[in-house]
């Protein structure tokens, strides 16, 4: 048995001390955890006769695989086994095998004489084309995996936050989310995670090594529960906040799908008119000496033009402009500058603009109130804006409140979000409930971005009807024109 101290902060921010006996450190980082207590710093303070004046740390030989894949080994000094694979972490290095030194050393030393007299250069060249084409594999795998989205990581935090709140150890809790994940990328984020806090790491900081995986709102939550000792109505709160973006993301792609379905199926069928129907009726035209009328011919020339090799031309063309637009909005300017013509776009921009303060506020006032602090809890609206001129105007807020001015006045100086809501802001402080406020901003705003998305499906579906109507109608127009030319030759 093992006396440890720990130091922690409390919720006033006063620095605290206090000693736990446990087998081991694990153990007691275990204990610690279940209290709510995020430890600052965890020291063994045992003390025995034997072991005073005597130096207990012992030297570790580490193999792990570099960026490139590649098997590297380090030496560490450390009391044990889980104190090295800590250390290691800090640094950065995910051990995959960790042995003493003594032990290492000698392995090393048999093996050497046990195999040196049988090793020739052909099997080492076997061994590292294997090895490459293992590597080339594992990338290819990691290449097609999908990262999760809202809806899954809505589901996950929804689950986890009842096993949690049942009393299920958190390890165990994870484990068997893993099991449930279908994506393979979900499922070996959530056993990377369990493994590390089993290891004695705060979940917080577990998720942090997979950015891929966990974004900075999630993050948050979960650090903001932990230390709180909260991590249950954290998960809630960061579960009902994953599931209204998802609905409100569900409810901008369902405004845009069907416009956009019956657009492609128009010009789809556009294009197979032109190119299959029209040549025939033209050929038809022509035996019998029938005047094309000039919509006809221009239709003709049109799927002369379809059918040709130019039309290559055309289509490389409009690939290199795609690929040279995605590549100017890549850029700060260039993304800056396309948003800012989005939000002045009739009826969409507005859309947008409603879309990304509800999404502000919502995310905003769910982090305040988890205990997140406001600063970074700007940051991490402002990722989640969707709209770099938003998004900017967030972060320029935030460098104002750093400096001591007002939330509200801050947003009012950049004159982007709506005025309504920078008032409904600005009562919510003065009252002391921002985040009360701000939640009522963001169900507002959320009422109107569904209204407006019925008013917009309505508009546009008749819109689309019209469309295909015109293209299909067109079509027809100039193949029957040229039948009267050949009436009145016949009559």
């Amino acid at each position: 048995m093992g006396s440890y101290l720990a130091t922690f902060r409390t919720a006033k921010g006063e620095l605290k001390s206090i000693t736990v006996n446990a087998s081991d450190p694990i153990s007691a980082r275990r204990y610690l955890r279940r209290r709510g207590i995020k430890t600052l710093e965890f020291k063994n303070t045992t003390q025995s006769v034997e072991t005073t004046g005597v130096n207990r740390e012992k030297e570790f030989i580490a193999t792990f695989k570099d960026d490139r894949g590649v098997v590297q080994t380090t030496t560490i000094k450390a009391e044990d086994k889980t104190t090295a694979r800590r250390l290691l972490r800090r640094r950065g290095i995910k051990p995959e095998n960790i042995q003493p030194a003594t032990l290492q050393k000698a392995n090393q030393t048999s093996t050497k004489q046990t195999r040196e007299p049988f090793e020739e250069k052909s099997p080492k060249k076997n061994d590292e084309s294997s090895q490459n084409r293992n590597l080339f594999s594992a990338d290819l795998g990691k290449l097609f995996e999908k990262a999760p989205g809202v809806k899954e990581k809505a589901v996950w935090a929804s689950k986890l936050s009842a096993l949690v709140d049942a009393g299920v150890p958190i390890v165990r809790s994870l484990d068997l989310m893993a099991t449930q994940q279908k994506l393979p990328m979900f499922k070996k984020a959530l056993l990377h995670v369990s493994f590390e806090v089993n290891q004695g790491v705060a979940m917080g900081a577990a998720m942090r090594q997979i950015p891929k995986v966990f974004d900075q709102l999630t993050i948050a939550m979960i650090e903001a529960g932990e230390a709180g000792g909260v991590l249950d109505e954290s998960l809630k709160r960061l579960a009902k906040l994953l599931e209204d973006n998802a609905k409100l993301q569900n409810q901008i792609k369902g405004a845009l799908g069907y416009p956009v379905a019956v657009l492609v199926i128009a010009i789809l069928v556009f294009l197979g008119m032109t190119i299959f129907l029209i040549p025939t009726f033209a050929g038809i035209f022509e035996d019998l000496g029938a005047e094309l009328p000039a919509f006809t011919q221009l239709l003709v020339n049109f799927s002369e033009l379809l059918r040709s090799p130019t039309a290559l031309y055309f289509v490389g063309i409009i690939i290199l402009s795609v690929w040279l637009f995605l590549r100017y909005y890549n850029t700060h300017d260039g993304r800056r500058q396309v948003d800012r013509l989005v939000l002045k776009l009739p009826l969409f921009g507005e859309l947008i603009m409603m879309t990304a303060t509800a999404q502000f506020c919502r995310i905003f006032s769910s982090l305040t109130r988890a205990g997140v602090p406001i600063l970074m809890s700007l940051e991490i609206s402002s990722d989640t804006a969707g709209n770099s001129i938003i998004s900017d105007a967030i972060l320029e807020s935030r460098a104002l409140v750093q400096e001591g001015v007002l939330l509200s006045t801050a947003l009012m100086r950049q004159k982007v979000l709506p005025d309504m809501a920078l008032n409904m802001l600005s009562i919510g402080e003065e009252t002391g409930e921002m985040d009360k406020m701000l939640s009522k901003v963001a169900d507002f705003y959320e009422d109107e971005v569904g209204a407006m998305v019925k008013a917009l499906t309505s508009m546009l579906e008749p819109a689309m009807i019209v469309v295909v109507g015109g293209i299909v109608g067109s079509i027809l127009l100039a193949m029957y024109l040229p039948m009267f030319t050949v009436f009145d030759q016949i009559q």
